[in-house]
């Protein structure tokens, strides 16, 4: 049993399924398991995002997987606010920043070291775990001015994204939590040649019963009554049962846009019947813009100014959207 209830732009015609397709978070809710969720396929969003940089393809995997979590995550604020995540690490690709602003907007950046990369590729050793190294992951909801701050840090020392992620839902939320995620290209070939998109997946389950003993982790003695080896994930049937059920899930149906987030919803819990709520679109939407950087500059003192001109003007490249914003140096001769 599957019922939903899409978006006004996707409304069904009386008789058809409507399908939330491409760059849209699926929120669900499979109720005999008490399991919440979301899902998503990002197709031409995460293409744009990716290309735009032209990434080499290691580079540009890791990134996908950063906007997977960043939106599967950052749709759930009920408020008006930013979801960031950030690694800090040593590795060629020193840093991952992905940020969702309520209610749909995505940008993301990615910065390496391109002889470091080269090497590894060269040396076929490109694992999430060698291109990022050892560092920090860290995940943040800032609900503006005003307002403090929650972020959750987790050490990335050989461990992969998805890995981590599960590690900041132990640690910080205490709310037993899986996920999967998946990125590929997809070639389509066409009158010109084969063409090559970006594509992404990831579904994300959480255990959420109302009895939160439930929700216990058993704890197992170190052999001379030390708790401190415990086991993390709750003995709990309906939860071993989803855990199981994503352990089904293969690398493509993740990322096939003939299966789709609804398909692979109910592939999985139709014996328990799920219900999938309206999605959520996510965009490609940087929030740079002209006034942000002139006043930032405002700020600059008369030095500050004089250094930053080149050429007789003064260029800002935003990291994440590659808009370049020019300005003349005499608008900030107030700053003299």
């Amino acid at each position: 049993m599957l019922e939903t209830r899409p978006l006004a732009e996707h409304q069904p015609k009386l008789g058809e399924f409507g399908f939330a397709g491409d760059d849209h978070v699926v929120p669900y809710e499979v109720a005999p398991l008490d399991v919440r969720g979301r899902t998503v396929q990002l197709g031409p969003m995460l293409d744009a995002v990716l290309s735009r940089h032209d990434y080499p393809e290691p580079v540009a995997r890791l990134l996908a997987e950063a906007c997977v979590l960043t939106v599967l995550l950052g749709t759930s604020l009920k408020f008006e606010g930013k979801f960031i995540l950030q690694t800090r690490t040593d590795g060629p690709v020193d840093m991952l920043v992905a940020d969702f602003s309520t209610p749909h907007a995505l940008r993301a950046y990615a910065r390496f070291d391109a002889d470091r990369l080269q090497a590894l590729v060269a040396s076929g050793e490109t694992s999430q775990q060698k291109l990022l190294g050892a560092g920090v992951l860290a995940l943040t909801i800032d609900q503006g001015a005003h307002t403090q701050r929650y972020q959750g840090i987790v050490q990335l020392d050989g461990t992969s994204l998805e890995e981590a992620a599960r590690t900041y839902f132990r640690q910080s939320e205490q709310i037993p939590t899986d996920l999967r995620m998946s990125v590929a290209k997809l070639v389509t070939p066409g009158p010109g040649g084969a063409r090559e998109q970006w594509r992404a997946g990831g579904i994300l389950a959480q255990f959420l019963p109302q009895a939160p003993e439930r929700m216990r982790v058993p704890d197992i003695s170190g052999g001379d009554g030390d708790p401190r080896d415990v086991a993390h994930e709750p003995a709990d049937n309906s939860w071993r049962e989803l855990l199981a059920l994503l352990g089904t899930i293969e690398p493509t149906e993740l990322i096939d846009p003939t299966v789709g987030a609804e398909r692979l919803l109910y592939r999985l819990f139709h014996e328990h019947g799920v219900r999938v709520f309206r999605s959520v679109p996510v965009a490609d939407q940087c929030s740079c813009s002209r006034e942000k950087i002139r006043g930032i500059l405002e700020g600059f003192s008369a030095e500050e100014i004089k250094d930053s001109t080149e050429g007789g003007g003064i260029h800002v490249a935003c990291e994440f959207c590659s808009t370049q914003y020019d300005f003349d140096p005499a608008e900030f001769s107030a700053s003299e």
